[in-house]
């Protein structure tokens, strides 16, 4: 891997003590492997000893989408092509899911959305201090669970205030150029880096876990990157 991914998450200003596990993910709110990688990242930062806090990089799936999403039919043909393709793949999602503790109701979905919105509000948690990772589930399970637009002004704020982020904020930073293009900027540093889909799972700023690896996968790399191998060196090898 080449340093370059590494210098991308220096320009973020947080700092990691030798002795604290940091991981910096790297998903979208329209991505089921995402999900499933979430909360695998879950179960194994449950599992570690010792302090571990993680923020979250935008990557936009599709960000080619309209701005007013795509209706989930015909977001699923553009993917996927002919319907009989899309049938296998989303009952091995929901297989999956299930033994991640997901609930997956495609049946539910109705619109996929642009999600740039969506990581506005995740880049106004960020600098708010509210708790990323909790905003993170729940628009991935309003999404994916509840069948919901979480491309949706209205949406977005009923989320975020069950997290403390008032309404007003929400509107404010939708809204704003600055913090759209803070989102733009550091997808861009990401997809600048040669990563090309999600999830990404950056450790200690030294290791990458590209996709919805298992836990015990997610747990060995965090004692690689913390007590193992690698030497002086800012980054090893991602795992795939």
């Amino acid at each position: 891997m080449s340093e370059t991914r590494f210098n991308i998450v220096r320009s973020n200003d947080r700092f990691t003590p030798a002795a604290a596990l940091h991981v910096e993910v790297i998903a979208d709110f329209v991505c089921p492997f995402c999900f499933i990688g979430k909360r695998n990242l879950d179960k194994a930062l449950e599992a570690v000893q010792g302090p571990a806090d993680t923020s979250w990089y935008p990557f936009q799936l599709n960000p080619e989408i309209p701005p007013e999403g795509l209706p989930f039919d015909v977001y699923l043909s553009r993917r996927f092509g002919n319907p009989a393709n899309v049938e296998p793949i989303l009952e091995r999602l929901t297989d999956e899911g299930a033994q991640a503790g997901i609930d997956f109701r495609f049946d539910r979905i109705l619109h996929v959305p642009n999600t740039l919105p969506v990581h506005q509000v995740m880049q106004l948690a960020e600098t708010g201090g509210a708790d990323q990772s909790a905003l993170a589930d729940d628009l991935l399970s309003s999404f994916f669970e509840k069948g919901r637009n979480i491309g949706e002004h209205d949406e977005l704020i009923e989320i975020a205030a069950r997290h403390g982020i008032g309404a007003g904020t929400v509107r404010k930073a939708i809204g704003s150029d600055a913090v759209r293009q803070m989102v733009v900027t550091r997808e861009a540093q990401v997809r600048s880096s040669g990563l090309s889909t999600a999830p990404g799972f950056l450790i200690n700023r030294r290791l990458l876990v590209v996709g919805a690896q298992p836990t015990d996968n997610i747990v060995n790399a965090f004692d690689r990157a913390m007590f193992g191998e690698g030497g002086d060196a800012p980054v090893s090898p991602a795992l795939h």
